[in-house]
């Protein structure tokens, strides 16, 4: 890893991205191609995301979850403002030049009310919306230049105001687009194209801000001045000009000063801190950048911020210094509340970044553990860390326990980084410098190892003042201790990972638990600190006494029996060393023979000497490492002092013989099979008697899963155990289907030994036909991660932080995130399935569809194919489907959720209803790049007939024209009675005249059955608002107009007499013909000319 490089002394603050909005995004379907994100809005409660189809979404920012949806039909979404100061309004603007404002009614939990709407600037497109800082008054600026105003409605202000009617009004009408709208007590403040200007709205005057004017989109805003002595001031003004400049001006309208920030923004950009990529620093000096701000808002405290398509720019304007510049790809918009904003990209993905201080992005990533990000920032600004400031916020410890959580192996660099940044650091002393100083100087004191600050105060020398300050200083050590002990659990954590659960055994005696009682505010300073040393002194006390009565009891109960057996202990001891060393070279040496007996290809390619190596092989490793109740009951029961190897090919490996003989074997096969056999049968005879009892009462519940070796085991052995086991239990799943229960007992008794992903993919190979061995294998899995950190933040039902806590487990292993999916499914449901489509290709859908339902592995399915390009959709698609039969049972699975009821789209004899195929399929997309790949003929015809059934007809349309099957295309097309059906790109067009003959009589044959249903209100349908335009249906007049323009009217009217078809056409038909006619004379008449010209052209140049 490299070095990071330091950052320079100026440069305190970052902007921080620390949640992930795409699974919000996901869910909301906006990460498909048709649905698009077009504005954001965001308030202390809200962030309001419009779409490209007239809904506005409101999502509640606590859990990010959505809770209503407002739609519009007047255009999609072009702006959006939250109230300032009732969040229970909201203002919208369609692509119409509407304006509505919505009230909400959540107190009340009502539904949602349209209070006020405005069609002033119909026609005109709505560049900006304002609210009013104190009353319920909305300003709309269009690109125009008009301004408005929009008064709502509320019945929160008294009876019938909600059903006043207020006039709208306009303010005034620029010289250019509106660009930017502000508002503060009182002042309405307009930035156009050319200029600003200032609007009085009660007394109704207008002032210029400044005489120079300007082309192009720059922003204003107001500015408040809320802090020290500015307190109470009216705010100034802000006003963007070309280069890089901005006019400060006071609240009349006067400017100020100019500020200049061309030089400034010479600095390299600071990184953006985001958990998607590593942040990068390049110190290397930029050139001064000229730019034109387009937005200006009031940001966090006391800073402005702009930005570009670019980069994100914050200033403080009352020092005239450039705060940061961050580079952020394809910004579109942004929002902004206090220290938080949200950014539109242009390829609709939302990030949510935060202003703060370096120290207090440190602080965040180590609560949210992304130790790597923590220890980075450390070191690119390490003069704010090691300040004595940052202290409050990081602690030494924690730094410390930071270190401790980076990899020695791959992260060196970054530890012995973060190692001189830690000996940098100030001491504690100098952080509590100005608390010291606000004790009185009558008083001295010292500081205890715990922290504690001792005060010795002289008698008459404290003062009501000095004792408030005492009291607050003791608060802030209160918080201190309480930061303290969370580092030490915290810490306490991070060393051992593993024991993410304890026993009761393992907590410690809660009588001997350290209470400090640090209620230091009702009491006085030297009363409370002499109540801390007594409850120390206490505890110490009563600590002592009882660790020596402790001592004392164990003395007296050890010593006779120490004197009495310390020799037949010891010797008891030593033979079970010298036992377990025994079994350990005994289990080494099989393990290596049966090693080097898998590695020889006579053996391996050999199914019976490969079974008999590693029946010897068993027999070894269950003595040494089988479960405790196995080995007891093998000691007592005096039946199974035979063959171990017996017992073993019975349990997992004999469960039937096999029948394997075949004329082509040698006669070696054959005796090793015949000897192999009467190993079974001898082991059958003798387990019969044993296995009596047993069969009476079989055991219901299965075996507990063992995940972790019953004694240590040498790298080396473990490693050739592993693959031994491995291989066995591949070969007893995949030899028999019937040895399924002995294979799935061995999963569980050995997991320890087993290759955690080659078990996966056994399982899921063999999922179909063995699914306990799959419920096995996550089973242990789960028991394995149980003591992760994941699984706690799991547990909580936040399923944002549990993704994100997944997504920094890398690098991934495809078993431990099954087992994390699993738990996430049992909470979240199908929320959970979609949101794991950003872990492919380490979770596959064969891994998904073991865990989710047939309906939430579609969603999950869906999900993942709409989050690739849609260029590359299909081919990912056919990537997916091994084997090839996956097609059918996928196309099946989407034709049978979320679609239409049968009823609708078939009759009772199995006709296509009358526009059917105009009903919405909640898995359309995904059908139609099913039915699109490519495909041998039997597989279509399969899927051809499932449309059909179905009554998915586009699908089945599309499959006819792949087919060639025309007749049937056409039949269904004029029992569908769309004639968009033959006019679309993607229709099926009659192509010569023998098409045209069938297609005019399958029309005359249905024209009449399709009459009736046209009265019906058909759901999907355009006729479905009442309409009798015929003008879509198919019939003999509109199929005489179609082959009209194909082959020429005469030739059309020919061949209907040729059908026998007598067709009376309309006035606008004859009308139509006239003029083909016209058109296809004066097309000859030309051509003819053309031809003309040509050859007398072509004579001259031969004369």
């Amino acid at each position: 890893m490299p070095l990071i490089p330091v950052v320079p002394e100026h440069h305190s603050h970052v902007l921080a991205e620390f949640d992930c909005l795409d699974p919000l995004l996901s869910a909301l379907r906006f990460d498909s191609g048709r649905l698009k994100c077009t504005c954001l809005a965001v308030s202390r409660k809200w962030l309001a995301l419009g779409t490209s189809a007239g809904g506005l979404h409101l999502i509640q920012k606590e859990g990010w979850k959505q809770r209503l949806i407002l739609t519009h039909k007047e255009g999609f979404i072009t702006q959006v403002a939250c109230c300032p100061h009732d969040e229970d309004f909201i203002a919208v603007a369609t692509s119409q030049g509407l304006v509505v404002v919505w009230e909400l009614q959540l107190e009340r939990r009502g539904r949602p009310e349209r209070v006020s709407v405005s069609s002033e600037h119909r026609g005109h497109s709505i560049t900006c919306l304002c609210w009013d800082t104190s009353a319920l008054r909305v300003f709309v600026g269009d690109s125009a230049g008009k301004v408005s105003c929009l008064r709502a409605g509320s019945s929160k202000h008294g009876k019938g105001s909600a059903f006043v009617i207020f006039p709208v009004q306009t303010i005034t009408t620029v010289d250019s687009r509106v660009v930017q709208l502000g508002y503060h007590d009182g002042r309405l403040l307009v930035s156009s194209l050319s200029r600003c200007y200032l609007c009085d709205t009660e007394k109704e005057k207008f002032w210029r801000v400044g005489n120079k004017e300007r082309d192009g989109e720059y922003g204003a805003c107001f500015f408040p001045q809320s802090r020290g002595l500015l307190v109470g001031q009216p705010p100034l003004l802000y006003c963007a000009r070309p280069g890089s400049r901005m006019w400060e001006a006071n609240f009349n309208g006067e400017v100020l000063s100019t500020h200049q920030f061309k030089q400034l923004l010479a600095c390299p950009p600071l990184p953006l801190i985001t958990y998607r990529n590593e942040p990068n620093y390049n110190p290397t000096q930029r050139g001064p950048q000229s730019l034109g701000f387009p937005k200006l808002l009031y940001f966090g405290d006391q800073n402005l911020l702009t930005w570009t398509d670019s980069a994100i720019y914050v200033f403080t304007p009352q020092n005239g210094q450039v705060l940061l510049w961050t580079e952020v790809k394809d910004l579109a918009d942004v929002a902004v509340h206090r220290s938080e904003l949200f950014c539109l990209h242009g390829s609709g993905r939302l990030s949510h970044l935060s202003l703060l201080s370096a120290e207090r992005c440190v602080e965040r990533l180590l609560r949210r553990e992304s130790w790597t990000l923590a220890a980075t920032v450390c070191c690119m600004f390490q003069h704010t860390i090691t300040t004595s400031r940052a202290r409050k916020s990081i602690p030494i410890d924690r730094l410390e326990s930071l270190k401790s959580q980076l990899s020695p192996s791959t992260q060196t660099e970054l530890i012995n980084q973060l190692e001189e940044v830690i000996l940098k650091l100030e001491p504690l002393d100098s952080a509590s410098s100005s608390r010291r100083s606000s004790i009185s100087s009558h008083e001295s004191f010292n500081v205890l190892d715990c922290g504690i600050y001792r005060v010795i105060s002289r008698r008459g020398s404290q003062s009501d003042e000095e004792t408030g300050s005492l009291m607050n200083q003791s608060v802030s050590e209160e918080e201190r201790l309480k930061e303290f002990s969370f580092v030490q659990e915290e810490d306490q954590v991070d060393h051992d990972p593993q024991s993410g659960e304890r026993t009761e055994a393992d907590r410690p005696d809660h009588s001997l638990q350290f209470h400090l009682p640090l209620s230091f505010r009702p009491k006085p300073p030297r009363i409370a600190l002499q109540a801390v040393k007594d409850s120390v002194s206490s505890f110490v006390k009563k600590t002592t006494e009882k660790i020596n009565t402790l001592q004392m009891n164990s003395e007296l109960r050890h010593r006779p029996e120490f004197k009495e057996s310390a020799q037949p202990d010891t010797l008891t001891v030593y033979n079970e060393i010298s036992n377990a060393e025994a079994d350990m070279d005994e289990l080494r040496s099989a393990t290596e023979q049966a090693v080097s007996q898998v590695q020889d290809p006579l053996v391996v390619l050999d199914p019976v000497c490969l079974r008999e190596a590693l029946l010897e092989w068993l027999s070894v490793l269950e003595r040494v490492l089988g479960p405790a109740d196995l080995l007891s009951a093998s000691v007592t029961d005096p039946n199974l002092d035979g063959s171990a190897e017996e017992k073993w090919e019975k349990d997992y490996l004999s469960s039937g013989t096999e029948q394997q003989t075949e004329s082509t074997e040698s006669v070696a096969v054959e005796e090793k099979e015949a000897e192999l056999g009467e190993k079974e049968v001898l082991c059958e005879k003798r387990q019969t008697s044993e296995t009596a009892e047993h069969v009476s009462s079989p055991e219901n519940h299965p075996e507990p899963v063992r995940v972790t070796s019953p004694v240590p085991l040498p790298s080396d052995l473990e490693a050739n155990l592993t693959e031994l086991a491995t291989l066995h239990t591949e070969l007893s799943c995949f030899r028999n289907q019937q040895e399924e229960p002995g294979c799935s007992a061995f999963l569980r008794r050995y997991f320890f030994l087993l290759d955690q992903e080659r078990v996966r993919r056994m399982c899921l190979l063999c999922y179909q036909q063995q699914p306990e061995m799959m419920n096995s294998f996550v089973e242990a899995m789960l028991a394995l991660t149980q003591s992760s950190k994941v699984v706690e933040i799991i547990q909580r039902g936040d399923l944002l932080k549990s993704l994100r806590s997944l997504r920094e487990l890398q690098p991934w292993r495809a078993p431990h995130l099954l087992a994390h999916f699993h738990r996430l499914y049992e909470k979240h449901g199908e929320a959970a399935v979609r949101s794991f489509s950003q872990f492919y290709p380490i979770i596959t859908p064969a891994d998904v569809v073991t865990v989710a339902q047939r309906s939430h592995f579609l969603a999950y399915l869906d999900n993942l194919v709409q989050s690739r390009a849609e260029e590359q959709r299909l081919t990912f698609l056919q990537s997916l489907l091994d084997p090839e039969s996956l097609r059918q049972d996928w196309l099946e699975l989407a034709l049978t959720h979320d679609a239409p009821q049968r009823t609708d789209t078939l009759t009772s004899d199995g006709r296509p209803r009358w526009h059917s195929h105009c009903f919405t399929w909640g898995y359309g997309r995904l059908l139609s790049l099913l039915v699109r790949l490519p495909a041998d003929l039997s597989s279509k015809e399969k899927m051809s007939e499932m449309c059909r059934s179905h009554g998915y007809w586009m699908g089945y349309l599309y499959l006819c024209k792949e087919l060639q099957c025309r007749s049937e295309a056409f039949s269904t097309i004029c029992q569908l009675n769309d004639i968009s059906l033959l006019e679309d790109p993607e229709g099926v067009e009659p192509q010569n005249l023998d098409e045209w003959k069938l297609l005019i009589q399958l029309c005359q044959q249905y024209c009449g059955s399709t009459d009736s249903p046209l009265a019906a209100d058909v759901n999907g349908s355009c006729w479905s608002n009442g309409s009798t335009d015929r003008e879509g249906r198919i019939s003999p007049e509109s199929l005489t107009l179609m082959l009209a323009r194909t082959v020429g009217p005469d030739r059309a009217l020919a061949l209907l007499d040729e059908c026998g078809v007598q067709v009376v056409l309309s006035a606008h038909s004859k009308l139509v013909c006239d003029l083909l006619r016209v058109a296809e004379k004066r097309q000859r008449a030309m051509i003819q000319t053309m031809l003309e010209r040509c050859d007398r052209f072509l004579w001259s140049q031969h004369a």
